[in-house]
């Protein structure tokens, strides 16, 4: 009995390993195709300014070593790279690549380096009230209180949260683009994270329990609205009154 228990044991052991080994056969050439095809688009539409090992181009472009998987699915996704002006601060606008050649871009220069991967992070999972804390305390000042962004400082500003994806916002949080900072998980832990996302979704169609929202860019255009139609029908009536008299 116990050499059949050790035979069966040795059995299942061989087994375990075989269709790990199968499942790693089969995974690993579709990853090196996928990383194969980005390096073929990366050659094609990025190496003017990256250079062809990714260190970058003084004047051109950063480098890509250690960028990770997260910070090219935040440029790509987001339309901020290719960039029109590699001088100016990146701008939001539509991607150029699909998802499938996006993909490819993403597994490629995830091997430049040991950068941050992309968070898989459901909003779902947040508390509203959390998030409304840690985006006051930790992103309002620059992204504004409504998330429409705002002015940080010369020729640099701090875009709509609202215009961007959770995944992009919480690829953003890990890889600090531009001026803005890095938050690692020790700083804004994942739970933290999905609580900030699940606000800004709230932000991107909040209630108005006060009336017209008049944009949600601030006091501006309550002022405006107060000085165009309150002051100017007092005016009118105003006028009225002389007329009569």
């Amino acid at each position: 009995m116990r050499h059949r228990a050790i035979a069966v044991a040795v059995l299942l052991v061989a087994v375990v390993i075989g269709a790990w080994r199968s499942a790693d056969a089969q995974q690993g050439p579709a990853d090196a195709e996928l990383v194969r095809r980005g390096q073929e688009l990366y050659e094609i539409g990025c190496t003017s300014c990256h250079g062809f090992d990714g260190r970058g181009i003084e004047d051109r472009g950063p480098t890509l070593e250690n960028a990770g998987a997260a910070s090219a699915y935040f440029y790509l996704t987001s339309g901020r790279m290719p960039a029109d002006d590699s001088k100016g601060q990146t701008q939001r606008k539509p991607a150029k690549y699909g998802p499938e050649d996006i993909d490819a871009l993403v597994a490629y220069v995830a091997t430049l380096g040991d950068g941050p991967e992309i968070p898989d992070i459901d909003p779902d999972d947040g508390d509203l009230s959390e998030g409304q804390r840690l985006y006051t305390s930790n992103c309002a000042a620059c992204h504004n209180a409504a998330g429409s962004g705002g002015a940080v400082g010369q020729a640099i500003y701090a875009p709509s949260v609202t215009k961007a994806s959770p995944t992009e916002v919480a690829a953003a949080v890990r890889i600090g683009p531009g001026a803005m900072p890095v938050f690692g998980p020790e700083t804004i832990t994942d739970q933290e994270l999905a609580s900030i996302l699940r606000y800004i979704a709230y932000l991107d169609d909040p209630e108005d329990p006060g009336g017209l929202p008049l944009g949600r860019v601030g006091p501006v255009p309550e002022g405006l609205v107060a000085w165009v139609i309150g002051i100017g029908a007092v005016l009118v009536f105003a006028r009225w009154l002389g007329a009569r008299r």
